[in-house]
Order: C-alpha cells, then structure tokens, then sequence
C-alpha cells in the first residue's frame, strides 16, 4: 500500500515540474521588480489572470498560438505601464500602484473573458504546452522541454538587456535612485520600463499556465506574488552562495520556484488539509525571508581585541 502512495507521488512530479517552470516565469517578473528595481509590484495577481484571458480569448478567436501568447504578453507590458504611470507621474506609493492598476485588471480581465471563466480544450486547438503534454508525446513537445526552452531563451535576453545601457540604468535605479539621477539617469522612465518588462513576464506565464490548465480563471492570479516570492528566497537560500552572475541568478528563481512546486506535491500527497496550502505558502515565504535576517543576528563576526592582533 505505502508501494503503491509512493507511486502516486512519483507520477504526479512530472506535472510539479511542468508547473513550477511556467510559474517560474512570473517569479523571473518578481525578481525584476522586487530585487533589481526594489519595489513591493502587486500588479502581478492581476496581470496574471490578463495574460491567460487575452491567450485564451485570441485562440478562441481563431489566432496563432504564438500571436496569442504576443498578445497577452502585450497585455502585461500595459499593465506594467499603468502601474508606473500611476508612480511615477502621479506620484502614488508603488504598492499602493500596483494595488489600484490589480483592482482595475479585475474589471478588465471580466470584460475580456465576458465570463468568470473560459475553457480552451486541447482537442480543437493547437496549444503549445498542456497537461495531456507532460508524458506519452515526443520530447520536442513535452511540456517540460518547451517551457525549459523558453525560459533558457528569456534568461538569455534579460541577461542582454540588463548588459545594455537601459538595463544598466535600470539596475543602478533600484540600487541607488538618488545617486542614479545624480549621474543623470532618468529614474521615473527606468521604473516604468522595469514595471514593464516584468509584467509582461507574468503575463507570459499566465498565458502559459492557461493552455496547461485549459481554461483561463478570474482567480487564477490570486495569491500569486506570495508563490513569485517564494521562488525568489528559496533560490536565493539554495544557491545564492554558488550563483553570483546575474543569469544565473534568474537561473535560481526557476530552480527555486521548481522546488517549491515539488514541495507542494509532497504535501499534497501527505494528505494535508487543501484549505491550508495557502497557509503553507505564507509560512514558507516567512521562514525563508527570515533566514537571512538571523544568520546576521546569530553569526556576527567578533571584534577584534584593542590593539588588533599580534603582528598584524
């Protein structure tokens, strides 16, 4: 019996791996945000749920899938422009942004699916990642090995982009804006642009997560940036001391967004109360960002002794 549950367990990995690498995309749009331009973005529950909508909504309208996914991605970058414009020009807290531009996606997102919920089945359409796509099909169309592929092909881009000047200037915004605008970098244009790029990711990924799933949800972004998060501590404590190149740091945030997904299985397979997986996630998320914190509180180094040391 205990054979035949674990089993089970190893037959449901595959799909863990499938899901944390579409959800690693969206957690790459976080990491833009929250660790290289330093801003809290709530936008993402929102824009999530967009990307899936215009993904869905285009292909039932009889467009390519790759236009779909261009669409809904087009999608996330206005979404990030809104946000920005509401902080950089109007002068709103970012959170408090990214809190308003989520409200209004709510409405939108309705107004775009016409219903709370829109079906795409796997059957009439040629979907480029699915559920049904995880085991029994060849490798080049194996979910897994398709979103690996994308998310090779993004981290190679991003690593370009953030090499340029823009993206320079981008980084040099979130680490200092102050010294940033001193050199005469305009500050309020890379916010925006930043907002942009990393919307448009987790509008990618909600494009994405809607073919897998098969529908796309007006909740289907709810609770998301607790996940994006996540994936970015649990990279950071897993591999921040190996991984010091930015590439392969957005490298980290897929693993780490991988082993979130596996570890969700597990507890899903012990069996744990559905209701308390959310609970699960907050907890993590907590522990994990509580890490850093006290190992400096528990390892700082000594001081030396008055005279400093014998030869020194």
């Amino acid at each position: 019996m205990f054979l035949l549950d674990i089993m089970t367990l190893v037959n449901a990995l595959p799909g863990a791996v499938a899901q944390g690498l579409i959800w690693a995309i969206m957690a790459i749009g976080v990491y833009i945000t929250y660790r290289v331009l330093d801003i809290a973005d709530l936008t993402v529950d929102g824009t999530l749920c967009t990307g899936g909508a215009v993904c869905v909504v285009c292909m039932l309208a009889g467009c390519n899938v790759w236009v779909s996914i261009l669409a809904a991605t087009c999608a996330g970058l206005l979404a990030g422009f809104v946000t920005g414009i509401f902080h950089t020009f109007m002068g709103i807290q970012p959170i408090l942004a990214g809190i308003l531009t989520q409200l209004a996606l709510w409405s939108v997102n309705l107004k775009i699916m016409g219903k709370a919920n829109q079906a795409i089945n796997v059957d009439k359409f040629d979907l480029l990642v699915s559920l049904r796509y995880i085991k029994d099909v060849p490798f080049y169309q194996n979910t897994i090995f398709v979103v690996a592929i994308v998310i090779a092909v993004l981290i190679a881009l991003l690593y370009w982009f953030f090499g340029t000047e823009l993206g320079c200037g981008i980084r040099a915004t979130g680490c200092n804006a102050n010294m940033a605008r001193a050199q005469g970098i305009n500050t309020n244009l890379n916010k925006v642009i930043g907002l942009m790029v990393s919307n448009g990711l987790v509008a990618l990924s909600g494009a994405l997560l809607a073919q897998y799933q098969g529908f796309a949800d007006i909740n289907m972004g709810r609770g998301s940036i607790v996940i994006g998060l996540a994936a970015v501590i649990i990279g950071e404590a897993l591999l921040s001391r190996v991984f010091h190149n930015f590439a392969l740091k957005l490298l980290s945030v897929a693993v780490g967004s991988i082993v979130y997904y596996l570890v969700y299985q597990v507890v899903i397979w012990c069996k744990v109360d559905t209701d308390l997986l959310k609970a699960f996630s907050a907890v993590v998320v907590a522990i994990f960002l509580a890490v850093p914190y006290w190992k400096r509180q528990f390892t700082k180094p000594t001081v030396a002794a008055k005279g400093g040391e014998k030869n020194a």
